[in-house]
């Protein structure tokens, strides 16, 4: 929490120096937006002041997930901080992770078909075999890489937070925790 605090100082810091070089509304419009997105995506909490920054955010889309990423992250650039120590590799895991890692999201993505061979003997002296395939649905346990380092990232705080229950082969599935 206490790095959260750090970039926020640090934002307001460099725009305090900037401001005395450039215009007094350094942060409005997009800028502004930008800086509050890359806060309020650092952390688990999320008060209603966000609401306008992430409505941005995540409004960016495209048609391959691919450039919806790329789109957001060049989104989260606007920010003067976002070149500062540490701020890209934060852009990056934001861009990558913020709303794909939710238990929502994971199950949708995760979601996985195997097909099993099931046999049995048939016939009036159970001399014969007939197998039939089975596909089964079930979700993955394990987290994709991009929700690992958005949430392991130095920067994040308690960001979408949640884990896996049950058991694959018996309807297990991601639940939000908070």
């Amino acid at each position: 929490m206490n790095k959260i605090f750090i970039v926020l100082a640090g934002c307001l810091f460099s725009t305090s120096l900037m401001a005395k070089t450039e215009s007094q509304d350094i942060l409005t419009g997009d800028k502004r937006l930008s800086c509050e997105a890359i806060l309020c995506l650092s952390s688990g909490d999320r008060p209603n002041e966000c609401n306008p920054s992430l409505k941005k955010y995540f409004s960016i889309s495209a048609e391959k997930m691919s450039e919806t990423i790329r789109k957001r992250k060049d989104f989260l650039s606007i920010c003067p901080s976002s070149k500062e120590k540490g701020m890209p590799e934060l852009v990056n895991a934001i861009a990558n992770g913020a709303g794909r890692c939710d238990a929502k999201e994971l199950n949708r993505v995760m979601q996985r078909t195997k097909t099993i061979r099931k046999c049995e003997k048939t016939g009036l002296w159970k001399k014969e075999t007939t197998c039939t395939d089975l596909k089964i649905i079930y979700i993955e346990p394990k987290k994709p890489k991009y929700c690992t380092a958005y949430e392991q990232q130095g920067w994040t705080y308690r960001v979408d937070q949640v884990k896996y229950v049950g058991n694959p082969d018996q309807g297990g599935r991601w639940v939000d925790t908070k």
